[in-house]
C-alpha cells in the first residue's frame, strides 16, 4: 500500500525536472545564441510595451493637435506627429498593443486548428487523411491574401474579426507541420503499446502523441505569430484592417508611404523599422528555439564525441584482457 508521500514524490520530482527543462533552456539560449536572445528580449519588449501602453506613450492614443501637424522629430514630438497631429511615438506604442493582441490569440487559434488537423490527419491516415489533406491543398493552392481581403470585405473588419480570420487561414495552412511530426512519432513503440493495450484513439492522441510534438507546436507558434503580424499589418496597408480609430503599423505605413512619404519621412521610417525589429526577433527566437529543442539539431557532435569515447574505453577494455 503506497502512502500519501509515495504518491506525492514522483509528481514533484517531474514538476522540478520540466522546471529544470527550462530552466537550462533559457541558460543554453543566452550562452549559445545570441540572436535568439535579442529575438527574446523583443518579444519581452512587445508584451511589455502592450500591456503598459496607456502608462508608457506620452499621448492618448487619438490625442489630435492640428496646429502641430506633420511636425519633424523634436523634444515635443520625439518621433514626430502625423498628418492629425498625433504623436508618432504614442501611436507606434499603442499599435505595438493592437499587434500583440492579434499576435497571441491569433497564434493561440491557429495553433488548436492546426494540431486538431495535424493530428487527426497523421494519426487515423489512409483515405481520411488523404481527403483532408486534399483540402488543405486545395486552401494552400490559392492566394492566401487574396483570400484574406475577401473574407474581411464579408464579416467587416474589427479586430475579433482579423482574429479569427487569421487564425483560421494561418492555422490550416500550417497543420502540414504538426501531421509531419505525429506520422514521424506514431510508429514508436509506446504509441503500438497504447494501441495494444486497449487505449482509445483519443487517449493515444492526447496522452501519448500531442505531449511529445508539443517541442514542435511551440517552435511552430512563434513563427505563426510573426506572419500573422504581418498579415495583419499588410491588410491594414491595404485598407482591409482596423479601423481608422485603431492605431495599426501597416495604417501608419501606408499613410506615410502614399502621401506624406516625401515631405514627413518619419511617418513611415518608425513604424516599418518597428514592424521590422519585431517581426525579424520572433523568427530569430523562433530559429533558436528549433535549435535548443529539436534533438536532430542539438548538440550532435557532443554525442558522437562521447560515443566514440565509449568505443574507446570498450577496445582498450577489451585489449586488456
Amino acid at each position: 500500500m503506497t502512502t500519501k508521500a509515495e504518491t506525492v514524490v514522483p509528481s514533484q520530482q517531474v514538476g522540478k525536472k520540466r522546471l529544470g527543462f527550462w530552466i537550462d533552456l533559457f541558460q543554453r539560449l543566452i550562452r549559445e545564441k545570441p540572436l535568439g536572445t535579442f529575438g527574446l528580449f523583443v518579444v519581452v519588449l512587445l508584451f511589455f510595451t502592450g500591456i503598459f501602453a496607456n502608462f508608457i506613450a506620452p499621448y492618448p492614443v487619438n490625442a489630435v493637435h492640428i496646429a502641430d501637424r506633420l511636425s519633424a522629430p523634436s523634444v515635443r514630438y520625439i518621433l514626430g506627429s502625423d498628418q492629425l497631429g498625433r504623436d508618432t511615438l504614442s501611436q507606434i506604442i499603442y499599435g505595438a498593443r493592437i499587434s500583440m493582441i492579434i499576435g497571441v490569440f491569433g497564434t493561440l487559434l491557429s495553433k488548436l486548428i492546426s494540431t486538431v488537423i495535424g493530428v487527426t490527419s497523421g494519426f487515423f491516415g489512409g483515405k481520411f487523411d488523404m481527403i483532408l489533406q486534399r483540402f488543405v491543398d486545395a486552401f494552400m493552392a490559392m492566394p492566401q491574401l487574396l483570400v484574406l481581403m475577401t473574407i474581411i470585405s464579408i464579416i467587416g473588419n474589427g479586430t475579433f474579426q482579423i482574429v479569427v480570420v487569421l487564425g483560421i487561414t494561418t492555422g490550416i495552412s500550417s497543420s502540414r507541420v504538426i501531421r509531419s511530426a505525429v506520422i514521424a512519432i506514431k510508429s514508436n513503440m509506446y504509441v503500438q503499446a497504447a494501441d495494444a493495450i486497449g487505449c482509445g484513439s483519443i487517449r493515444t492522441m492526447t496522452r501519448h502523441i500531442l505531449p511529445n510534438i508539443m517541442a514542435a507546436i511551440i517552435i511552430d507558434a512563434t513563427i505563426i505569430m510573426g506572419a500573422i503580424i504581418m498579415l495583419e499589418a499588410s491588410l491594414s496597408f491595404l485598407g482591409y484592417g482596423l479601423p481608422p480609430d485603431v492605431p495599426s503599423w501597416g495604417a501608419m505605413l501606408s499613410t506615410g508611404t502614399e502621401t506624406y512619404m516625401q515631405a514627413s519621412p518619419w511617418l513611415a521610417l518608425w513604424p516599418g523599422l518597428a514592424l521590422a525589429t519585431v517581426v525579424y526577433g520572433i523568427n530569430m527566437f523562433g530559429d533558436a528555439l528549433r535549435d535548443l529543442i529539436d534533438p536532430r539539431l542539438r548538440g550532435g557532435v557532443g554525442r558522437y564525441t562521447l560515443k566514440d569515447k565509449i568505443f574507446k574505453k570498450l577496445k582498450e577494455s577489451f585489449g586488456n584482457h
